[in-house]
């Protein structure tokens, strides 16, 4: 194919930018509305910002789940959809959120449970910032069915190519338990738990928009023993790739607490930063998810590798964008969460560490997209496990051992990112992951 022709072949960038920007502000939402959490419970003082670091990383892991039913359903209802069967694409969405319901309510039992033995392990032992997250973590849980049911609604959207619905959704949701978390923490009195509380009421105003909007698709929402079961599967290698980055996070705060208030909270400002920009940068992954599924799904392979190439570069540019935005404010962004000066100092230790790795970041993320919509999740499963177990939790638990500080935990961050990089620009040439069909 001459060139001329590959270049008429491309998706062009406004198909690309009609997906990314909805799902940019989407994903933006909640990190935009964690780093106003945070902002807001900095002032507090050291032990609520490194508590609610502590609490923030535990349900982190509800997040965590959501984003693997969301690539999931998006990856399956793309195919459909790419094939001209919507609804069988939205009936993917149906049991994604029978799903999301019953693991919210599981999660909830659990963390109940299992708040405060949590929290002293992460923050190293039974102190006040161990209470403080204890009692954050069990009235924050009280949304995770709404957090789920979130995830499965942008799952089963972004697989028919709907944007503008979980736009709105999300954005209003945000907004509002952007205002109430400020008026809960101060003027009611509420401090730490009214940050928890508008947490809840975001999450669960969320699930519930997300779910009548489903139910005026007017399809079957009976539950589909098979259909699940299908789902499960998909989920199982994004599960288990999951699992080892969340490995990774809950190492990386457990060996900051070790260092510190300071260390840990400094650390909290950073990950929140890195998990903003991250999701950010995710948005061109989701258009990818959903173009390179529909693009296989109607037997297109060759305009799936097309984009698989297109979409990398875009995320390398937007990597670019974020590390000279961050860098430029290395100085000025954290003073925006806190006045302490150790922390201060503390994060000027992982600043260039952070500015580093995100166009790195941007390609990996990019590139993850493409290989989940095109469905190629046991080598995405397999990847993550080698640069978790190879890479980074060696490298997280000798800086611990050596006492390298913040500088050690995020170089291990660094490996592990590298790993991936490698192995996704070494897939990308092959053929094994763009198999075509409405199924994989």
């Amino acid at each position: 194919m001459s060139n001329d022709t590959a270049a008429a072949d491309r998706v062009p960038l406004r198909r690309i930018a009609s997906l990314a920007l909805p799902a940019l502000v989407v994903l933006a939402a909640e990190p935009i509305y964690v780093l106003v959490d945070t902002a807001v419970v900095g002032h507090l003082g050291r032990v609520p910002l490194a508590a609610l670091g502590i609490g923030g990383t535990v349900m982190s892991f509800a997040a965590w789940l959501g984003t693997v039913m969301a690539y999931g359903t998006t990856g399956r209802s793309a195919r459909r959809y790419g094939a001209g069967d919507r609804r069988a694409a939205v009936e993917e969405g149906v049991q994604a959120s029978w799903l999301a319901l019953l693991g919210g309510l599981a999660i909830i039992a659990v963390v109940q449970v299992l708040a405060g033995p949590l929290a002293r392990a992460l923050a190293g032992g039974p102190t006040p910032v161990a209470q403080a997250a204890a009692e954050w973590l069990r009235i924050a849980v009280l949304g995770a069915p709404g957090l789920m049911l979130v995830a499965a609604g942008n799952g089963w959207m972004r697989g028919v190519q709907e944007t503008r619905r979980p736009l709105a959704i999300v954005v209003v949701a945000n907004l509002v338990s952007a205002v109430l978390c400020p008026l809960l923490v101060y003027p009611a009195g509420l401090g730490l738990h009214g940050s928890a509380i508008a947490n809840v009421i975001a999450q669960l105003g969320s699930g519930a928009l997300f779910t009548a909007a489903l139910l005026r698709e007017r399809v079957s929402l009976r539950p589909r023993a098979g259909d699940i079961l299908a789902q499960l599967v998909v989920g199982r290698d994004l599960l288990i790739r999951g699992a080892a980055f969340q490995a990774c996070w809950l190492s990386a705060t457990s060996v900051a607490a070790r260092y510190g208030d300071a260390a840990l909270a400094a650390h909290q400002i950073a990950i929140q930063l890195w998990f903003f920009a991250a999701l950010v940068l995710d948005a061109v992954a989701i258009a990818a998810q959903s173009l390179v599924g529909a693009a296989l799904g109607a037997g297109d392979e060759p305009q799936a590798r097309r984009l698989g190439r297109q979409i990398g570069l875009i995320g390398l540019a937007s990597g670019v964008a974020f590390a000279v935005v961050f860098g430029a404010g290395a100085r000025v962004i954290p003073a925006l969460f806190t006045r302490d000066g150790a922390v201060h100092d503390q994060a000027l230790v992982v600043w260039p560490w952070f500015i580093a790795l995100l166009p790195l970041v941007g390609v990996v993320y990019a590139l993850d997209g493409v290989m989940i919509g095109a469905g190629d999740v046991a080598f995405m499963r397999n990847m993550t496990i080698v640069a978790a177990l190879g890479g980074f939790l060696p490298g997280i638990w000798v800086t611990y051992a050596l006492d390298l500080g913040l500088g050690g935990v995020w170089s291990g961050l660094a490996l592990f990112t590298m790993i991936r990089l490698v192995a996704l620009l070494a897939r990308l040439r092959t053929s094994a992951w763009s198999v075509v069909g409405a199924t994989r």
